[in-house]
């Protein structure tokens, strides 16, 4: 990519981060059961606006040929910007603080935890896809499903961690493998909604 190119996915993924980083804010301050349906304004204002976020973009891998430097480049930016943000909304509100201490203090770099990591980038890539394909629908209740079963978001999670203010290897540890299990589960979930078949339809006709 050209330095231009470079600064506008760095741009727009920090955006992203935001985004999200506002919808696990309210996720913090109101909980359950309003908290899981309003994080949902966070990915429809990246899908609309067009931004850059890792568990939105990983799936289409494939489908939209995205370059691994790309992917990479909006990883890495979703998660410092992402705990940067969380670092500011605990400064703005230190009511949500002891909530993000909770989550953290519930997570670890275990089976179960990856395999939550997985079926949530599952959601993750349905959701995204089904707004391609027109409808809002996967977002506003793809992202409900994922909060309220428990499954675990990379970039929402770096967010809960930069407002709890704790940092240390493990954590950055779980941080990443809960990125791998995203990164899996939405090409799980691309590979088995057939549309690797749709494409070589498509190139037939």
């Amino acid at each position: 990519m050209k330095k231009q190119e470079w600064t506008e996915v760095a741009v727009k993924s920090a955006g992203a981060a935001l985004l999200i980083g506002l919808g696990d804010y309210v996720l913090l301050k109101v909980g359950n059961p309003i908290g899981p349906f309003l994080f949902a304004f966070g990915l429809l204002g990246v899908c609309v606006l067009g931004l850059k976020l890792f568990t939105g973009r990983c799936g289409f891998l494939f489908e939209d040929k995205v370059k691994l430097s790309e992917l990479g480049l909006i990883l890495l930016v979703n998660l410092v910007a992402g705990y940067l943000f969380g670092m500011l909304f605990a400064s703005a509100d230190a009511g949500i603080i002891n909530a993000a201490i909770a989550k953290v203090e519930s997570w670890d770099f275990s089976w179960s935890f990856f395999a939550k990591s997985v079926l949530c980038g599952a959601i993750m890539y349905l959701a995204v896809k089904l707004h391609k394909k027109g409808t809002k629908m996967g977002i506003f209740f793809g992202v409900p499903l994922f909060i309220f079963s428990g499954m675990q978001h990379s970039i929402a999670n770096v967010i809960t961690l930069g407002v709890s203010m704790r940092l240390s290897f493990v954590l950055v540890a779980i941080i990443l493998l809960c990125a791998l299990g995203n990164f899996a589960g939405a090409l799980m979930a691309w590979l088995l909604s057939g549309q690797m078949f749709a494409k070589e339809k498509k190139h037939k006709k």
